[in-house]
């Protein structure tokens, strides 16, 4: 890290005082970020980060009152959001789901060692998701169950609109990423290099307006449901 540069502004969302207090701990101790505040549910949270305004924010899902998907989905809103980093069990992939699909960069287990936390909160902070190709395949999994019809069909048509601005060496790409691939499988699947995966990555991006792989994932998804 740039010694130059400001320590990364984290708040903590999470409705037990151990977890808090041991992501504090963890968190504290690292010159290149700080906690500033802490937040027991979803109403809290978005006062602290109204007022803190830190670079990340460590949100956990479940929590009784107002839950973490709908305090991201009213941060993600503001006109400088943070970036949102969201705590899992993994018992709740339908909520983790709602929250890629809102613009949250990523999601890590609670049970994950602290040294991957804190590279998770450092790749956040920089704006890049964290997102592993097995992770990814377990959330677009969860993203297949059983919906209305119309949700199907209305789904599939926007998600189509988007796509059909992609080239098609860009459409493959998101079609590689859909199926969990990294990097380096894309770029053996497409038999280009992974310089000329990460240009065409950047361009669904910006193309289609998404701010993860996940999302690209959902769209392609949806658009062949």
């Amino acid at each position: 890290m740039d010694s130059e540069r400001e320590p990364f502004r984290v708040v903590i969302v999470d409705d037990d005082q151990l977890v808090r207090l041991a992501l504090r701990l963890v968190i504290d101790g690292e010159p290149d970020l700080t906690v500033v505040a802490e937040a027991a549910d979803g109403d809290a949270a978005v006062t602290v980060v109204d007022e803190q305004r830190p670079d990340v924010v460590l949100m956990d899902i479940r929590m009784p009152g107002r839950d973490g998907l709908s305090a991201t989905r009213e941060l993600l809103t503001r006109p400088a959001p943070p970036r949102v980093l969201m705590l899992t069990t993994f018992d709740s992939d339908d909520m983790v789901l709602g929250a890629l699909r809102a613009g949250a960069l990523g999601f890590v287990l609670k049970d994950t060692p602290p040294a991957r936390i804190l590279d998770a909160v450092r790749t956040v902070a920089d704006g890049n998701p964290v997102l592993s190709p097995a992770a990814t395949a377990r959330v677009i999994a969860a993203a297949t169950g059983p919906q209305s019809s119309e949700t199907r069909r209305s789904s599939r048509e926007a998600a189509r609109k988007q796509l059909s601005a992609l080239t098609e060496r860009e459409l493959d790409t998101a079609r590689a990423i859909a199926d969990g691939l990294g990097n380096p499988e894309i770029a053996e699947r497409l038999n280009i290099s992974i310089a000329t995966v990460k240009a065409h990555t950047g361009n669904l991006f910006a193309k289609l307006a998404v701010e993860n792989r996940v999302q690209i994932a959902l769209l392609v998804r949806d658009a062949e449901e």
